[in-house]
């Protein structure tokens, strides 16, 4: 369903509900404003309905959780049935067959289904989590601390995660309590190529040469000497940036990294938190470059909406940990929770239905295309895989971020009834992560309304 707005963006109650989280939340979280935010209330499918009952098209899938719709019922279902039955348990100590269950279904859907054998899951919370679990897992492996990171990447706001993220907002005012154990190198991007050599050189149809000859040999070089000087035990990576402004590095990218990890005998951990789960019309995007990683992070859509994320790795790497002596060295309260447990299990055999890929390329092909017969010199770049997109809005004539006009539209998406989020460290990359049931009169709906906020400029 298209948007449906009664009144004013925010309306009273959401105004209202604003003001009384002012007074009580601490003021970092929420950004609040005259215009901003919404209080959401119900949401179905590709719909959100406020507090003061206005409808929205989300193009978000909030944060790329909901990736197959809002209240999807099987996963709804699900969560009702276990809440009647138990809703929480003792995680490491007397835990549930659905831990059992879910660890099986994750390592069935990665690491057997790629040839590569059985793998062994830590469950996490939230997606940072993940990563740090995968970051203890290589310390443990191999006894080297160093790892290898990318500029623009977004892995969480743990400590750990911290300290290998490159976004320098998020990093910087902690840098005091941050052990230095990454390297943050450079991620290809072809659009601004961080070695100024593929810029400019498009194909028709909008895309970027396979630039393995130039960017990622000096990318090699650089990962070389950084092995020389550290004892890097671990390569972390997302396969597609997210926060990175949906960045899509070259086709060889994860098979040079693969290379190199094999050559030195470190570990590749690919956080597939936002990409897996079919975002890229694959059930992970590392499968586009047939690169199988050493461990993977997932979270996100693994539930639709619930906090339950995965460290899932090899089999005989995961068993660098310990057995258990009754306490676990890595571990939480709610670890393994039988409510999100239900609902990953439901939502696994949604993505395993090839049927789920298959609309997610379709789906984000016909967006992908609504998107750049958009004629504005506001656009600098679309680009993106599945239904993972991202519009980098540029100063016309200057190929610089235009991030306040991005921020700006975001604000009037909003007034039109979209929920939109801007993306990359500038915040100048509009990012489109809908729901993978979006129909082809809400894309055309989207795109038209970009279209015209474009056109109307500043």
């Amino acid at each position: 369903m298209l948007p449906e707005i009664q009144g004013d963006i925010p309306g009273p109650r959401s105004r209202e509900l604003s003001a009384r989280l002012r007074r009580v939340e601490s003021r970092n979280v929420t950004f609040t404003a005259e215009d901003w935010p919404i209080f959401w209330e119900r949401a179905e499918g590709v719909n959100v309905w406020d507090a003061d009952g206005n409808r929205f098209l989300d193009l978000t899938s909030a944060f790329g959780v909901a990736a197959t719709g809002h209240t999807r019922p099987e996963i709804r279902d699900a969560l009702t049935a276990q809440a009647a039955k138990l809703m929480h348990a003792m995680g490491d100590v007397h835990p549930t067959e659905l831990k059992a269950e879910v660890c099986e279904r994750l390592s069935a859907l990665t690491f057997e289904r790629w040839g590569a054998g059985a793998a062994k899951t830590i469950l996490c919370n939230s997606g940072f989590e993940s990563v740090e679990a995968a970051l203890k897992t290589s310390l443990l492996h191999s006894g080297k601390s160093g790892v290898i990171a990318f500029r623009g990447g977004y892995h969480g706001l743990g400590f750990g995660a911290l300290a290998a993220g490159g976004i320098p907002f998020f990093r910087e005012p902690f840098r005091a309590q941050i052990k230095d154990f990454a390297t943050l190198l450079p991620y290809p991007g072809c659009y601004r190529c961080p070695y100024g050599a593929c810029e400019g050189f498009r194909l028709e149809g909008g895309d970027f040469p396979n630039c393995s000859t130039v960017c990622l040999e000096k990318l090699h070089a650089e990962i070389d000497a950084t092995i020389r000087q550290r004892d890097i035990g671990a390569i972390l990576v997302e396969p597609i940036q997210g926060r990175g402004g949906c960045a899509v590095p070259p086709r060889d990218f994860l098979r040079l990294l693969r290379q190199v990890c094999d050559e030195h005998k470190i570990l590749l951990i690919a956080d597939e938190i936002l990409t897996g789960f079919n975002r890229t019309g694959a059930l992970f995007a590392c499968e586009h470059s047939g690169v199988v990683p050493d461990i993977i992070c997932v979270g996100k859509a693994l539930t639709g909406g619930f906090p339950l994320s995965a460290c899932v790795g090899r089999a005989d790497i995961m068993d660098a940990w310990p057995a258990s002596s009754g306490e676990a060295l890595h571990t939480s309260t709610f670890l393994g929770n039988p409510l999100g447990c239900a609902m990953a299990l439901a939502s696994m055999k949604v993505h395993a239905d090839p049927q789920t890929a298959r609309t997610v390329r379709e789906r984000g092909e016909k967006f992908k295309t609504a998107l750049r017969a958009i004629h504005s010199p506001h656009i600098g770049d679309v680009r993106g895989a599945g239904l993972m997109l991202g519009v980098e809005l540029i100063e016309p004539g200057k190929n610089e971020p235009a991030t306040q006009f991005a921020i700006t539209l975001v604000k009037r998406a909003l007034r039109a009834g979209i929920i939109l989020l801007a993306d990359s460290p500038t915040a100048n990359v509009l990012s489109f992560t809908p729901p993978f049931s979006i129909s082809d009169e809400e894309i055309a709906f989207a795109a038209a309304w970009l279209e015209r906020a474009l056109a109307q400029g500043a």
